[in-house]
């Protein structure tokens, strides 16, 4: 009997052992071997093919999450539209398409040239830096004609732009859209009243958009210059389009041309040309930013 029950407790031994090395085997086929198959969502938009994951992610705005949040955007509708090109699509662009754009009411992207893919709408113009007035011409047209209904404010932005659009709403919310009004990052010189630069992106009320429009229509504004932030801000002076003011209650900028960390680590030297263009007093914070070129 001795030997029996000896003999039984070895064979349990050596059946213990089998089953444990075969377990471990089976869960380092699983992790090492067979890894799960589906990439992420947060991972797979840097590939070009797994693009169509991003149209899973339920959108920023959630129903009844935020009641003031909710209200501005049915009650202050943007518009936004992004200058980009064709070699930016993938490398810059992409970024806009799947995070702040998708707080806009309406979101359009321009471009030289109509890529149904993406999509973007093709305004017939060349590339480079001087065509960007004619961009910027042919696609408030292009809203205008198309979309001057469907938005109160209609904001332009550089395809390397980062805007917080529920803080523009609400800088925007002080104000009616039948006022003859836009605002962005404001400079001094080449106008009487300044313009907006084109680097921080600007927002033209729908009364700006429609007297833009008409300045074209009846020869006031032409294309004078391929610098583009200048030649609008003309054009909107010309038109009684007011350059707004934009500053927050404690007179701090709420447009900004430079990346977050030059406004939040750099001093501004008076010598830099960055103090004599800006049409208010630099305020060197770090605390307030909701528009940044990055």
């Amino acid at each position: 009997m001795v030997f029996i029950s000896g003999k039984t407790s070895w064979l349990a031994f050596i059946l213990g052992i089998f089953i444990g090395f075969f377990s471990i085997f089976i869960l380092l086929h699983i992790i090492i071997i067979n890894p799960k198959t589906e990439e992420p969502l947060i991972y797979a938009w840097k590939r070009v093919n797994d693009l169509n994951l991003m149209g899973k992610l339920p959108r920023t705005h959630q129903p009844g999450s935020s009641k003031v949040r909710d209200d501005l955007s049915r009650k202050v509708r943007i518009l936004c539209w992004i200058m980009t090109g064709p070699s930016n699509l993938d490398t810059k662009a992409i970024h806009l398409k799947y995070s702040w754009t998708r707080h806009c009411n309406v979101v359009l992207f321009m471009s030289s040239t109509t890529n149904d893919s993406f999509p973007t709408i093709g305004l017939d113009t060349k590339e480079g830096r001087d065509q960007l007035y004619w961009k910027t011409i042919r696609a408030f047209h292009y809203i205008h004609k198309n979309y001057i209904d469907e938005a109160d404010w209609f904001f332009k932005a550089d395809d390397d732009t980062y805007v917080v659009v529920e803080n523009l709403r609400w800088v925007l919310s002080n104000y009616t859209t039948d006022q003859p009004v836009y605002f962005g990052k404001r400079f001094k010189p080449f106008a009487k009243q300044g313009y907006m630069s084109g680097g921080a992106g600007y927002v033209l009320s729908k009364e700006a958009l429609n007297r833009f429009v008409e300045g074209f229509r009846t020869g006031v504004c032409q294309h004078t210059t391929p610098v583009e932030d200048v030649a609008l801000g003309q054009c909107m002076e010309k038109m009684g389009v007011i350059a707004g003011d934009a500053r927050d209650t404690e007179k701090r900028e709420t447009f900004h041309l430079f990346p977050p960390k030059n406004h939040l680590t750099k001093h501004f030297d008076n010598s830099f040309w960055y103090g004599s263009y800006s049409f208010y007093p630099i305020v060197e914070t770090h605390r307030h930013a909701w528009i940044n070129h990055l």
